[in-house]
């Protein structure tokens, strides 16, 4: 009896269907954020500003389809090279797979259910606030840092 991989072990982001890129998007909304890159040293910085089209409740963009229209610098992950992943957390399945790392158990491909990811504080629900509360100028106040506890031994 032989046992096929899963399609995200066996193909390349780039051999992934349409369906099968998407289902690797786990629903935390991180990419989401508005994220600060530091002019000086390139580093960047998430903030708990979300955009202003999330519905944060449900960590899902409220116009997926017309996003990059409403939203130009909304990220375009599928047309994104993979040295332009460190752009995304840490946690996102895209640089995970990128950087041949497996999927952490609460992701929905292998716990099955969409809830894991709220339950392990991946998502941005208790966290993140919408860009049309906070005044660009106090962008820099809401600079955040994600804790490492809730996700990294989820590989073992």
């Amino acid at each position: 009896m032989t046992t096929s991989k899963p399609f995200w072990q066996s193909k390349s982001l780039q051999q992934m269907s349409d369906q099968e890129w998407e289902s690797l998007c786990d629903g935390c909304a991180r990419c989401c954020l508005i994220k600060l890159e530091d002019a000086d040293t390139g580093e960047l910085h998430f903030t708990n500003i979300s955009c202003h089209l999330l519905d944060i409740g449900q960590c899902r963009c409220g116009d997926y389809t017309n996003r990059h229209f409403r939203v130009p610098q909304c990220l375009q992950v599928r047309k994104m090279q993979p040295d332009e992943y460190s752009w995304l957390p840490e946690t996102c399945a895209y640089r995970l797979l990128s950087e041949g790392k497996p999927l952490p158990v609460w992701h929905p491909l292998l716990s099955g259910d969409a809830a894991s990811v709220n339950l392990a504080g991946i998502t941005v629900q208790q966290l993140a606030i919408s860009e049309d509360h906070v005044h660009p100028d106090q962008f820099e106040d809401h600079i955040i840092e994600f804790s490492r506890e809730s996700w990294s031994d989820s590989s073992k």
